[in-house]
C-alpha cells in the first residue's frame, strides 16, 4: 500500500511539474495547494532532493524545482525513493529480496508466487508512467488545458 508519505511526495512532484523548468516554488505554496502539512512536506522534499528528483534554492526566489524534465522522471522511481520496494512482501521484491522467516521453500511458495505477479503488474504500470503523463492525466480530469515548453 502506498503510504501517506508516498502519496504526498507524488502530489508535490505533480504540482512542481506544472511549472516551467527552473521556476522555483516555495514549500508553503505546495503544502497549501496540495493540503499537505508543511513540516511533513519539508521532510519529504528533503528525501526527494537527496534522491535527485528535485533541486532546492535558499533565500529570495528560493524554493523547489524538478531536477529533470517531468518526461524523464518515472513514477515508480519516486515511490521507491520514498516508500521503498513496490513488492507487497520482501520475498517478492526485485531490489530488496529476502525470504520470509516462516517459509521453507520460497521457490514454490504459493503466496510468494502470487505476490510476484502482483509486484510485476504494479511495477509495469508505475515504471512505465512518467511524471509528465501523471500530470497530463490530472489536468485532463480537472478540465485544465495547459501548455508546456
Amino acid at each position: 500500500m502506498l503510504t501517506k508519505k508516498g502519496k504526498y511526495g507524488l502530489k508535490a512532484m505533480v504540482y512542481l511539474a506544472n511549472f516551467c523548468p527552473g521556476q522555483t516554488v516555495r514549500v508553503k505554496e505546495i503544502a497549501t495547494a496540495q493540503s499537505i502539512p508543511k513540516k511533513f512536506l519539508d521532510a519529504i522534499l528533503g528525501e526527494l532532493r537527496n534522491a535527485g528528483f528535485v533541486n532546492s534554492r535558499m533565500g529570495k526566489g528560493g524554493g523547489y524545482t524538478l531536477a529533470r524534465p517531468a518526461t524523464e522522471i518515472v513514477v515508480g522511481h519516486i515511490i521507491r525513493a520514498i516508500d521503498g520496494p513496490l513488492a507487497p512482501l520482501p520475498c517478492a521484491s526485485r531490489t530488496q529480496f529476502h525470504p520470509c522467516d516462516d517459509c521453507d521453500d520460497f521457490e514454490h511458495c504459493a503466496v510468494r508466487l502470487v505476490m510476484l505477479e502482483a509486484q510485476r503488474a504494479l511495477s509495469d504500470v508505475l515504471d512505465n508512467c512518467s511524471l509528465a503523463e501523471m500530470r497530463a492525466i490530472a489536468n485532463a480530469e480537472s478540465g485544465h488545458l495547459m501548455y508546456y515548453i
